[in-house]
């Protein structure tokens, strides 16, 4: 059970962390640096990793990733360009402007809801606040309010609180639409262009899982709102073909809700993984690079390659994985194939029948590969296996923009 409140509206106040974990989590910052506040994308991202300690506390204490990998000397190149982001913002404004009317429009066409909506039956409450907490609060007194009434309620950048490993995050969807059925429907407003009815699918995906965590935020309000339900469907609303007029299509995300739910459930505390520190550590970018390298290594965390795409901090640790010999730069795939091997000199050694049990499957389908490889090449099957990382030859890599190795997945 968790020892901070639910995102319940009914307590008059959204989830809150106790004043000594709110202060432990300040000095692991750093003196003078604000928490970084932990979005929909980032958390949609932990949700997909969620065996990384490391993750998990940074984004729990709010600590910049980007800022930390620069002064690692691992520059992350991921994020949206300055014109995307003009481009989005642009056409983000004409989907909302005269009130939602298009937008509404769009709502009722693709997903129904009640009446066809009019200037007369829509509604824009105001969701101004001071801080993250007053905006959440003023989120939920305006959907509690949009259930009584009868026409249509656009909520333009509502605040949402969800509780994640202990600690509160506050997320903000492009907007969420109050139908006179009482059906609450997260809207996702994306720049990608959606042509002959059809977008991108990877970026529809992430825009999917994105959609789920503001879907999964939302269910913890309506369960107090009677006759209230929250939609497993979102609206996805994207400029048509080649023009900047909006177009819209309903994305079913109860997958990915149902992922992100399960894997927010097991994302450790981050009370218990601030207490597996050592004293006083510190994760400051203004630490000198040691120092800041020491403290990093001090949190466990859970390479894959799949987090080239999707963490600032992926250069490092992908780093950090290669110099320690470790498996896990090869993949999740491979490394739960190898079991308990954990690194690339023991799985050598296993093949090459110097170590490992030979009952254990891994250990046996690698000195099988072994010897099926030594038969293939005309007999050179034997040797230490030393003698077979030097035997065998090692290209140089190639190095591509960004700093991913060539033929390696981003």
């Amino acid at each position: 059970m968790s020892e901070y409140p639910s995102n319940d509206p009914r307590t008059g106040s959204p989830p809150s962390a106790p004043a000594g974990l709110r202060r432990r989590l300040a000095e692991l910052r750093g003196p003078g640096t604000a928490p970084r506040p932990l979005d929909a994308r980032a958390l949609a991202a932990l949700a997909a990793n969620p065996g990384c300690d490391r993750r998990a506390l940074l984004d729990g204490a709010g600590i910049d990733k980007n800022a930390l990998a620069t002064a690692l000397g691992a520059p992350s190149d991921a994020g949206q360009s300055q014109f995307a982001f003009m481009r989005g913002n642009a056409f983000e404004a004409r989907v909302k402007a005269d009130g939602g009317a298009e937008l509404l429009r769009l709502t009722h066409a693709l997903l129904g809801g009640g009446p066809e909506p009019t200037s007369v039956s829509r509604h824009v409450p105001d969701l101004a606040g001071r801080g993250p907490e007053a905006r959440t609060e003023r989120t939920a007194r305006a959907l509690r309010e949009a259930a009584g009434r009868e026409g249509w309620t656009l909520l333009d950048h509502p605040m949402l609180a969800l509780d994640v490993a202990g600690s509160p995050a506050y997320l903000e969807p492009d907007a969420v639409v109050v139908a006179p059925d009482g059906t609450w429907t997260v809207v996702e407003i994306k720049s990608f262009p959606m042509i002959d009815g059809a977008a991108d699918p990877a970026k529809v995906g992430a825009a999917a899982r994105q959609s789920a965590v503001y879907v999964l935020a939302l269910e913890g309000l309506a369960e107090a709102v009677p006759a209230a339900r929250v939609r497993e469907s979102v609206l996805l609303v994207c400029p048509r073909d080649f023009s900047n007029l909006p177009t819209g299509a309903p994305v079913d995300v109860r997958k990915q809700l149902s992922v992100t739910r399960r894997q927010l459930t097991r994302l450790t505390r981050v009370p218990d993984l601030l207490a597996a520190l050592p004293e006083g550590t510190v994760l400051d970018p203004a630490l000198p690079a040691e120092e800041l390298r020491s403290a990093v290594a001090a949190v466990p965390a859970a390479y894959a390659p799949e987090c080239l795409s999707a963490c600032e901090l992926a250069f490092h640790c992908r780093a950090s994985a290669r110099s320690g010999d470790e498996v896990t730069a090869l993949g999740r795939a491979v490394r739960g194939e190898l079991g308990g091997l954990a690194t690339v000199g023991a799985v050598l050694a296993a093949a090459h029948g110097e170590t490992g049990d030979p009952a254990d499957p891994a250990v046996a389908a690698l000195r099988r590969a072994h010897r099926l490889r030594g038969e293939a090449l005309g007999g050179v099957g034997g040797g230490t296996a030393a003698e077979a990382r030097g035997a065998l030859p090692v290209a140089a890599p190639r190095t591509a923009p960004g700093g991913v190795r060539a033929g390696e997945a981003a």
